[in-house]
């Protein structure tokens, strides 16, 4: 647990890609088995222990420290698992004995509700202030300290020299501490077997066209829809054949959507985009829903039978990788649009359409079709090379993602909290209003939505400075500012919300430029909002 600790507290301070990589890589060469397989599990959010909960270590806390000092403390440092490492009393017995990563993921894993807090006391005795530190990062899964589980598996395949490609195909198909991938990598052994597993393929992803400007006789041009990306496998014979539903960082999201892995029984890896079907059917798109009503179903374990009835899923597809057993993903664009063409009709319609090919001679008529295609669940175009095969990645000059303009209001700060990590010590997550009205009459601002993006460093610091400055009320971690400072707000699209007081929801918020010189009166109101809902 020692050597892992000493590795979270070094990444935590590290900012640079490729020195995180290096750290990481070299901590799984020279880590034997299984420590290093439970820790790049940790550092890939591969692991779960139910039992401990953010609450469960506040609770703890509140025991062995006095309750308002760590309150106060908690507030203070913005980060659960650092104050309660920092707070946490020294043992009588200061001789130590610290857990390997496997025996610490052993005991984290046996605890329930009920002996978490006696057994997680007695294992934060046993460490250090940084061991307590990883310890409670990896029991809460809660790491934020700047490696993805993309970072992670890079780091792997660089420690082995392996392609990461073939580390993500294998990667879902096992499971922590990953004896079969160290087995492959680093000890030269057989691949793993995964032949017949319903395995998550890493997608093919697209650039940003910003100026780019592209030939239609090189390019074909699909609509960008405005759900979430899918991939969904089927694999395996007889009784051992699974279908599995996949979203575009790999994770596993079958049981939200149970009524896709029925719908699909032939051995193929799809890939398309999940949406649900709009209250109408009309239209040549097939009735798709906004995004809003997609958000509904998002991150549910469980899915009832109205919801299931009310917002049915379904995915528009995009591309085929597999059909049948045939690997697909070496043929260009042209030929596998074809066959998708060809086999839909394999597919039940209830559950599948095809994403169909926006027809534009030049650019410029393209240009003229995406201006008009602020419609419902249209999120821009995807231009796509047609003699590209099905690389994983961004790859320059073979998909490129043409998204339509973002809408802009101007609103004004009411909120503002804490960040996490980096930024604890700001306030930078930032609630913002627009007038219900008159604010000349006396109108109140009304919440319309949240970000904590769309600005640089010095912005951060001179908001924060701001915050602080201003504040007229606290409600816990959160401070009420006075509504003077204008955010010029930018976002996809906004939706009725049953869920927030001024009955709005914005897709995809972010700051788009600090309004220093704007007063509070002149930003929007919630009519100009309202008159851009699309559901």
């Amino acid at each position: 647990m020692e050597r892992f600790a000493a590795l979270i507290d070094t990444l935590v301070y590290t900012r640079s890609r490729n020195t995180k990589l290096a750290l990481i890589a070299e901590y799984l060469r020279e880590t034997p088995d299984p420590d290093r397989g439970w820790a790049l599990a940790a550092l890939s959010d591969g692991l779960d222990f139910p039992a401990v909960k953010s609450s469960t270590i506040r609770n703890l806390l509140k025991e062995r420290v006095d309750p308002i000092l760590w309150t106060l403390s908690r507030d203070f440092v913005g980060d659960t698992a650092e104050c309660a490492s920092l707070l946490w009393p020294a043992p009588e017995d200061e001789t130590r004995h610290p857990p390997s990563v496997a025996e610490a993921v052993e005991a984290l894993s046996a605890m329930t509700r009920k002996t978490a807090i006696g057994e997680l006391g007695r294992l934060l005795d046993r460490l250090d202030p940084s061991g307590r530190y990883a310890l409670l990062k990896m029991a809460t899964g809660a790491m934020r300290i700047g490696v993805s589980a993309r970072l992670a598996k890079t780091a792997f395949a660089q420690a082995f020299d392996v392609s990461v490609d073939e580390v993500e195909e294998y990667w879902h198909g096992l499971a922590p501490p990953y004896p079969e991938l160290f087995d492959w990598a680093a000890k030269g052994g057989d691949p793993p077997d995964t032949e017949n597993l319903p395995l998550f393929r890493p997608f093919m992803l697209a650039h940003p066209l910003e100026e780019t400007v592209v030939s239609m006789d090189d390019y074909a041009a699909e609509w960008k829809w405005d759900g979430i990306r899918v991939q969904l496998v089927h694999a395996g014979v007889g009784e051992d054949a699974e279908t599995r539903v996949y979203s575009r960082s790999g994770d596993d999201i079958s049981a939200t959507f149970p009524e896709m892995v029925d719908a699909l029984d032939i051995q193929a890896v799809l890939d398309g985009e999940l949406l649900v079907r709009g209250t109408h059917q009309g239209g040549e798109e097939g009735g798709a829903a906004s995004f809003n009503a997609l958000q509904q179903r998002l991150g549910r374990k469980t899915v009832s039978k109205k919801m299931l009835r009310e917002a049915p899923a379904f995915v528009r597809l995009y591309d085929v990788l597999q059909w049948r057993g045939e690997d697909l993903r070496a043929l260009p664009w042209s030929k596998r649009r074809a066959r998708l063409e060809k086999l839909i009709g394999e597919l039940p319609e209830t559950h599948f359409d095809l994403s169909r090919v926006v027809e534009a001679k030049t650019f410029e008529e393209l240009a003229a079709i995406r201006e008009s295609s602020r419609g419902d669940a249209i999120e821009g175009l995807m231009l796509k090379r047609r003699d590209s095969p099905y690389i994983a990645g961004r790859k320059t000059g073979l998909w490129y993602k043409w998204k339509r303009d973002p809408l802009l209001v101007d609103c004004v700060l009411m909120y503002a909290q804490r960040g996490s990590g980096k930024r604890s010590s700001f306030f930078s997550d930032y609630t913002f209003g627009c007038w219900d009205g008159d604010p000349d009459k006396g109108a109140d601002l009304l919440p319309v939505g949240k970000a904590y993006s769309g600005f640089t460093d010095e912005e951060l610091k001179k908001i924060d400075r701001h915050v602080r400055q201003n504040t007229i009320n606290r409600f816990g971690p959160v401070r009420e500012t006075e509504k003077e400072l204008v955010f010029e707000v930018a976002f996809d699209s906004i939706h009725a919300s049953k869920r927030h007081k001024s009955g709005l929801a914005m897709r995809f918020p972010r700051i788009h430029r600090i309004r220093w010189d704007k007063p509070a009166h002149e930003a929007d109101r919630i009519e100009t909002l309202l008159a851009m809902v699309r559901d």
